[in-house]
């Protein structure tokens, strides 16, 4: 009987270490992470026609948790921020060096710093754990959005290193299913309420009987603006 390739990688230690590849090319402690990131729970970002926003689910059910400590979007700067999906303890390390990146960035040059290199200065930090010996890959996916000079922007970087930019995109559980639904029914002329629209409907398809109106945290920015702003519970319910 053939064993399948994953097994005999295991069998054979390549597993091991993160930065030891197999015979067919693949780091395995990076896959793995990669499907840490899979159990995590879902964000949906948007570029919209007057600006960006992030819809992150929250899973915490626990009624004795203060809502405002389980919230899921990160102020990187305040025409920045982030969601992110995976180990949440892995995002808040990588974010809160994003946040000194772009306070350096202020003090420095006198300037906001760009969306990009936010989103860069993460990548770059995920890709260094994938290459030495004795750590392992951050378990975590992490969307960058916000506005540089009059565009609003939205990056995604996984466990690898590798960013991306994106008109709209999704981490974390059903992330597949959710980008299916997104490039059907996404439109770039949508505005900022739109967009929290569909995002929730997508949401409501994919949770189903999970879904729960109380479990997202909203933020966006207006070009125009350039300042993070969220939705509370009780406007979030106008757009149902």
């Amino acid at each position: 009987m053939d064993i399948p390739i994953d097994m005999q990688n295991q069998a054979m230690g390549y597993d091991r270490a993160a930065t030891m590849f197999s015979p067919d090319g693949h780091l395995l402690q990076v896959e793995y992470a990669e499907k840490a990131v899979r159990w995590g729970s879902a964000s949906i970002g948007m570029v919209c026609s007057d600006g960006v926003l992030i819809i992150a689910h929250r899973r915490a059910k626990d009624n004795l948790v203060v809502e405002e400590s389980a919230n899921k979007i990160y102020e990187v700067d305040r025409h920045v921020f982030a969601a992110a999906a995976g180990i949440l303890s892995d995002a808040r390390v990588l974010i809160e060096d994003a946040q000194l990146l772009a306070q350096q960035n202020r003090v420095t040059y006198d300037s906001e710093i760009s969306v990009e290199s936010v989103i860069k200065e993460i990548a770059n930090m995920k890709q260094r754990f994938t290459q030495y010996g004795g750590v392992r890959p951050f378990g975590v996916a992490v969307m960058i959005a916000g506005v540089s000079g009059n565009k609003p922007q939205l990056y995604l970087s996984d466990v690898t290193g590798n960013y991306f930019s994106y008109k709209a995109a999704a981490i974390g559980q059903n992330d597949d299913k959710i980008r299916d639904i997104l490039k059907q029914e996404y439109k770039e002329n949508m505005a900022i309420k739109d967009g929290v629209k569909l995002a929730l409907k997508v949401f409501k398809r994919v949770l189903e009987k999970d879904y729960n109106i109380s479990q997202f945290d909203i933020g966006y920015i207006k070009t125009e603006e350039k300042k993070l702003k969220r939705i509370n519970q009780e406007e979030l319910k106008k757009y149902e």
